[in-house]
């Protein structure tokens, strides 16, 4: 039985004496096209700050009626919920086009 070929992946160690790369770093396999909008993997090195499903709502627990004031405060939200863990939003390493100042994930479940 043979292994299917496809592009490899080197992990290549820094020497001790090198400074190793400072901030998150894109994986990029050997010989794949270079996704536009997305990154194939992202590897950093420091401490893990996630959120939950993060909504539009106010201190007061309550939603504004329209959907950009809902957007807005959730992003003051994952803010404020970055900022209680140690980051800002500089530290998102979703982002991957060095422009972007915002990416929304969404996941949807279409019924059977």
């Amino acid at each position: 039985m043979t292994a299917p070929k496809g592009p490899t992946l080197t992990v290549v160690p820094h020497p001790k004496t090198d400074t190793p790369p400072s901030g998150p770093q894109v994986l990029q396999p050997s010989g794949w096209p270079i996704p536009k909008g997305y990154a194939n993997g992202m590897v950093a090195d420091g401490r893990l700050v996630v959120t939950g499903g993060v909504i539009g709502w106010d201190t007061e627990g309550h939603l504004a009626p329209d959907f950009v004031a809902q957007v807005r405060q959730t992003l003051s939200n994952i803010a404020d919920i970055l900022a209680e863990g140690g980051a800002r939003p500089e530290h998102l390493v979703r982002l991957v086009e060095k422009a972007a100042l915002v990416e929304i994930e969404a996941t949807a479940v279409v019924p059977r």
